[in-house]
């Protein structure tokens, strides 16, 4: 088994949505060259030896296995994949991504392609001042001076300004500070399964909803008319009592929470089988308790079309299930996308997976997750 090196990184963008690409990229970095132990502020600074649009900069520590020359190859690749186009006749230029060995242990390294540590560093703001960050004492190993000493004595007079957006150093943390995901749809759309997986990968407090241990489900199903009051009642009762409950209770060994509801699922299925009158009533007891319950960070719509909806209803086999009609999913969709249209558009998230197979195909899993990133990144 191979000894874990320590390397500081310095990554900066100054194309496209910064921001977002910094985090994609630290996310790949731990992903194929190591884990990432910190990550410091990002800074905005002018383009540094060319006239160009400001950098967001930030330097990260690596833990990695691998060699320097194999460190190199990965951190290329990343830059690659990310658009990065290298002009051989000018060397500074604007870039989607870049990323630059500037430490690797205490190693002085002078290759055709490498010199670690980097050679420009000292002059250089935007990597001292991100440096300082994670690692103020670590000495050079050639002017025998730590990171703060290179840092006052910089030349460089560049503005860089301190960023409010934090980075995340791997999709674990990301995840956990998103504090609370809700995962919703329609009967069928796998939500139970999506929250099962991101609790499972994630390491999140998976909140599920008790629908199958309800007496007045099956009931319902045959006879809709008699049993939806007390059917939706009994869903709302035990929906609340259950939420408020999970939701309160810290779990100090999770890192955040996912469910595979929300609470206003209530309302929406309540007006959907309920008469106006009773709806009405129903309305009034859940206003009183919608109120009092935690919002979920994002709220996640799995849309699914109903044709496919009847095709996972009947493969999952659920007897009383069975003969839910085509019609009925469709006033749950519109359902949804009317209470949609009223929560606000940061924290609502819609994926239409009509076409994906998340359970079977770790692709389109991907898909999901990525979809979350991406969104949560622009939004919150």
């Amino acid at each position: 088994m191979g000894v874990h090196k320590t390397a500081f990184l310095s990554i900066g963008s100054n194309l496209g949505n910064r921001h977002l690409l910094l985090q994609k990229a630290i996310f790949e970095i731990d992903k194929v060259a190591g884990d990432i132990r910190q990550v410091s502020a990002t800074y905005e600074t002018p383009s540094w030896g060319f006239e160009g649009e400001d950098f967001l900069n930030a330097c990260l520590e690596l833990q990695t296995l691998l060699s320097p020359d194999s460190l190199l190859a990965k951190l290329l690749a990343i830059e690659t994949s990310f658009g990065r186009e290298r002009n051989e006749g000018d060397r500074y230029h604007s870039r989607t991504l870049d990323i630059d060995i500037i430490y690797y242990e205490k190693d002085i390294i002078n290759t055709e392609n490498l010199t670690v540590p980097h050679p420009k560093m000292q002059d250089r703001k935007f990597i001292l001042k991100p440096l300082a960050d994670i690692t103020p004492q670590f000495y050079h190993p050639i002017f025998q001076k730590d990171t703060r000493n290179l840092l006052q004595e910089c030349k460089d007079k560049s503005n860089i300004t301190k960023q409010v957006k934090r980075l995340f150093k791997n999709r674990h943390s990301f995840f956990a500070s998103l504090q609370y995901v809700a995962i919703e749809g329609n009967i069928g759309a796998g939500k139970t399964t999506l929250a099962t997986k991101i609790s499972e990968d994630f390491n999140a407090k998976l909140i599920l909803e008790r629908f199958a241990e309800n007496p007045f489900l099956p009931n319902f199903y045959e006879d809709q008319a008699r049993y939806a009051f007390p059917l939706e009642m009994s869903f709302l009762a035990d929906r609340y009592q259950q939420f408020t409950e999970d939701t309160n209770q810290l779990d100090l060994f999770k890192s955040f929470m996912v469910t595979d509801y929300d609470i206003y699922k209530s309302l929406i299925f309540a007006k959907v089988t309920l008469q106006q009158n009773e709806f009405d009533l129903y309305r009034k007891v859940f206003n009183f308790m919608y109120k009092e319950v935690k919002k979920p960070k994002i709220y996640v719509y799995l849309y699914q079309t109903t044709d496919r909806l009847l095709q996972q209803i009947k493969k999952r086999g659920r007897d009383y299930e069975q003969n839910i009609e085509l019609t009925y999913l469709k006033k749950i969709n519109r359902g949804y996308f009317d209470f949609l249209r009223t929560y606000p558009k940061e924290n609502q998230l819609i994926i239409d997976v009509s076409e994906l197979d998340f359970v079977s195909r770790k692709r389109d899993y991907e898909i999901i997750l990525t979809k979350i990133e991406d969104f949560a990144l622009a939004n919150l």
